[in-house]
């Protein structure tokens, strides 16, 4: 998995402290090293991750290597990317997106943060 600066990894061990625990709103990409669209996402997800610091925190978890996360919100396609909020799903998003489109779906999320 790509790491990219300023996006968290997290893993089954870490997920429900990392994002269910979290202050800020999370935004999660659900990845893969073999998901081409996923590597096309980092950059923008770097970008996000810098411009939103404080407001948003941005990670990314592995489904080849995270199966238990992966399978309890039920994603079947990569790139995933879901914000969670208070501990709960409220957004989700499939396929990789340029930062304007990202942060204009992200709009209604960051409003309230």
């Amino acid at each position: 998995m790509m790491q990219v600066e300023g996006v968290t990894t997290v893993t089954d061990a870490d997920f429900d402290t990392e994002v269910l625990g979290a202050g800020p709103p999370v935004l999660v990409e659900f990845t893969a090293d073999w998901c081409g669209p996923c590597r096309q996402l980092a950059p923008v997800l770097g970008a996000v991750a810098a411009e939103e610091a404080g407001r948003l925190k941005v990670v990314q978890l592995d489904v080849d290597r995270n199966p238990e996360i992966t399978r309890r919100y039920g994603v079947l396609s990569m790139p995933t990317l879901m914000v969670f909020r208070a501990g709960e799903p409220v957004k989700s998003m499939v396929g990789a997106r340029p930062k304007r489109r990202l942060l204009q779906e992200l709009e209604d999320v960051l409003a309230l943060a």
